[in-house]
């Protein structure tokens, strides 16, 4: 039974290989595919135009991070130092 099965799979395999092939592929000619085109077309347009958008949200968020750091005036850096028995004490550099 199984070497049945595994038999008609192979045969299946090899019939789609067989069509697969340019011999038995259906030639497409402009005429017909004119208006296929142009919706696949503006379909791709749209899905590359809303991709747009949370690019320009982290780029734009990117450029504000960058910049914000780097005009940030130096404030006081305090650490927090911890000694094992001792309460966190702020330290000033």
């Amino acid at each position: 039974m199984k070497k049945r099965e595994m038999l008609k799979a192979g045969m299946m395999g090899a019939v789609m290989a067989l069509l697969a092939t340019p011999a038995f592929v259906r030639t497409v000619e402009l005429k017909e595919a004119r208006a296929a085109l142009w919706v696949f077309l503006a379909i791709g347009a749209v899905i590359v135009l809303l991709q747009l958008i949370p690019a320009a949200i982290l780029f734009f968020s990117f450029i504000g991070t960058t910049v914000s750091m780097a005009l940030k005036k130096e404030k006081e850096a305090q650490e927090e130092v911890t000694v094992p028995g001792f309460e966190p004490v702020a330290v000033k550099r």
